[in-house]
């Protein structure tokens, strides 16, 4: 009954990846294993983890995370050289900041945007908030 006091916690980063190396992101097997990393790195549980590659016409990698905490996503779209990437989480000790930064550092984007989210209970008031990766 304690941990209801305490409410949801919800930390969630996301980003936007504007020319990718493209070589990286058609590489299904090294994002696999970036997404991987990013979860260790972030203190998160994982439970599976899922990737599909697509062909042709906004061809790309899909690679899924799911974790005990909650999830990573990164989509890829190498025509484009561009990506899209989810680091989220409800543990209360994940934080999912180095699992953003890390699969970021794999992608070498020439740039890119972050933002972070609080998703927590108690947010109804709350907006995302750009951030700036160091």
């Amino acid at each position: 009954m304690g941990n209801l006091r305490k409410g949801v916690v919800g930390k969630h980063y996301y980003a936007n990846l504007y020319e990718i190396d493209v070589s990286r992101g058609r590489d299904e097997e090294g994002l696999r294993k970036v997404v991987a990393e990013a979860a260790e790195l972030s203190n998160m549980r994982l439970v599976d983890l899922k990737s599909w590659s697509f062909g042709g016409d906004k061809g790309g990698v899909s690679v899924i995370a799911l974790v005990v905490e909650s999830h990573i996503a990164v989509h890829t779209w190498v025509e484009y050289a561009y990506a899209t990437v989810d680091v989220y989480t409800c543990g209360e000790q994940s934080d999912p900041l180095p699992g953003i930064k890390h699969i970021v550092a794999y992608l070498k984007p020439k740039d890119y945007r972050v933002w972070y989210a609080d998703r927590g209970q108690d947010t109804r008031l709350t907006q995302p908030k750009e951030v700036k990766l160091r």
